[in-house]
């Protein structure tokens, strides 16, 4: 199975770099609008067989114009919601409260998935949801499935599940809006990542960008 994890576009919560997590939650602003019909146009040689978006309007914004490019209805799960930010919502990302959000997040996908966020969820309530729906996509048995989510959801599930992607290069690794994620696999076998925002993940040792680290919250 080919699995396209897709952050959804811009929101007026990007531009103000708030940690805004409840659903649900704004809609795009103008250039988020731009993104999202730019997308089926980025996504063309993707042999696309379902459009998965989250309980969160964004995504559902920026998957419609994707959807309705390949005649497909837009399946809207909780699962892949962004990780509630609990007590820490809408705080500056970039404020020292603020960090304690990432960093919770690499502290799950580094294992302690029993650590809570505070006021908010344990990293074992979240990949959990988020397994579900994968495992729900992965039942389809269709070769491409998109999943439209959120930055932080993203980059956790990734680190947490793909052979080839480590903490290290999640935490250095900002994924855009409409940015994408490309793995291969299935919940049975594992997951190994392909591509990160357009550049290739291969493992530490090998050329090119690794699975350790480049560059770059969600």
């Amino acid at each position: 199975m080919r699995l396209l994890l897709v952050r959804h576009a811009e929101t007026p919560a990007n531009v103000d770099f708030l940690l805004d997590t409840t659903v649900p939650g704004p809609g795009l602003t103008a250039l988020g609008e731009r993104q999202a019909a730019r997308l089926p146009v980025a996504l063309a040689d993707e042999d696309i067989e379902a459009v998965y978006a989250s309980t969160m309007l964004r995504t559902q914004l920026t998957a419609g114009p994707l959807a309705a490019a390949r005649g497909l209805p837009v399946t809207v799960r909780d699962g892949i919601r962004e990780v509630s930010a609990g007590e820490l919502e809408l705080l500056p990302g970039e404020s020292e409260q603020g960090l304690r959000y990432m960093r919770t997040v690499f502290a799950w996908a580094a294992g302690d998935t029993g650590l809570r966020m505070p006021g908010g969820e344990s990293g074992a309530e979240v990949l959990a949801r988020y397994d579900a729906v994968v495992a729900e996509a992965a039942d389809r048995e269709a070769g491409t499935v998109a999943l439209v989510s959120h930055g932080a959801a993203i980059r956790l599930w990734t680190a947490a599940r793909a052979d080839n992607v480590d903490v290290p290069f999640a935490t250095a690794h900002r994924l855009a809006n409409t940015g994408v994620v490309i793995l291969e696999g299935s919940p049975a076998d594992g997951w190994k990542a392909l591509t990160w925002a357009g550049a290739t993940v291969t493992p530490a040792g090998e050329s090119g960008p690794t699975g350790r680290a480049l560059e770059g919250t969600g």
